[in-house]
């Protein structure tokens, strides 16, 4: 079962490039929070901000941590969301920030040439906002700063020469530029993510290492497909073909918490998703969901979200509405 695309297509990704760079050394650019985006890109959810070097060398650092060394064809990505600076060469005061924000998204894709006249880097900067309640399951694991070179694996830098030449185009008349650049940010993101998967390493924990293990991957794939059945942890494991125990140990090893637990929080999630992207009814979205009445719905939904399904959405719609 391909779990990590069943759950691709209820993260509900909308991504964007914002800023076309190159710099000579020493340089230093600095970003301030993802949420920090929210007035300018016009999307509501969990963002997250990445880099595309696609000439050079850099590092990226988040917080007082190591700088990681960036090299062409590497995108670095921010899953949390922290504030983190790029450069290159010996510290020099960095432009970007909060403060900076308005001026960046107004120029638009027009490169910013700026630096001390050493050696060039190009890199693209852009965004990737997602469902909150979803997006936090997909990331989940993940490092503060993750970082994949796009040109080392299938893709074979296909995917980076598209966005080259539309960030070159994004200046002309040729209408849906905006919109290219929109989907091949998000095809971006699924690469970095996929690639990312492959190489996880055998003792990683979180969502993705979940959907790679044979057992725990078939299990999630149930459970996601299929959250309206009256799942028990017996049912589970005879469907994946281990016994409980095993089961019940895989999980909470890689995901931290048993089956069933997981079960009841996807059923949750996916339920705050209908409120707000659906009109069905609470009554029918606690039958889709897998609860036996809307009454159980109510009390189970507002233990973990704060408040009762009718009142989130009415919530989540006034704030997709603004945004």
């Amino acid at each position: 079962m391909d779990v990590l695309s069943d759950l691709l297509k209820l993260v509900t990704l909308k991504g964007a490039v914002y800023y076309n760079a190159e710099f000579s050394a020493p340089w230093t650019f600095r970003a301030p929070e993802s949420q920090a985006f929210e007035p300018y890109v016009g999307v509501a959810g969990h963002i997250v901000t990445y880099h595309l070097v696609l000439g050079g060398n850099a590092w990226a650092q988040v917080g007082e941590g190591p700088r990681v060394p960036l090299r062409a064809g590497d995108i670095v990505i921010f899953p949390s969301g922290d504030p983190h600076r790029i450069g290159n060469g010996p510290d020099v005061p960095p432009i970007g920030d909060r403060k900076d924000l308005a001026r960046i998204f107004s120029r638009g894709l027009a490169p910013e040439r700026i630096g001390g006249g050493g050696d060039v880097t190009k890199f693209v900067c852009g965004f990737m906002s997602c469902d909150p309640q979803m997006g936090r399951m997909l990331l989940a694991g993940l490092p503060p700063l993750l970082v994949v070179n796009i040109r080392d694996g299938e893709s074979a830098g296909w995917l980076e020469n598209a966005i080259l030449y539309s960030v070159a185009h994004a200046g002309s008349s040729d209408a849906g530029g905006e919109a290219v650049l929109a989907k091949l940010s998000e095809a971006l993101f699924v690469e970095t993510i996929r690639s990312y998967l492959t190489s996880l390493p055998a003792e990683q924990t979180g969502w993705l290492a979940g959907a790679r293990d044979p057992e725990v991957g078939k299990a999630l794939g149930l459970i996601h497909r299929h959250p309206e059945r009256p799942w028990t942890i017996a049912d589970l494991a005879t469907e994946v073909g281990v016994s409980r125990a095993v089961l019940a140990e895989r999980f909470r090893h890689i995901l931290g918490e048993p089956p069933i637990a997981y079960l009841t929080r996807w059923r949750l999630n996916l339920g705050a998703r209908l409120l707000t992207n659906s009109s069905r009814g609470v009554a029918q979205i606690a039958a889709d969901v897998g609860y036996e009445s809307e009454a159980a719905f109510n009390r189970a939904f507002k233990r973990v979200f704060g408040e009762p399904p009718a009142r989130y959405r009415k919530g989540a719609r006034a704030t997709g509405a603004s945004a």
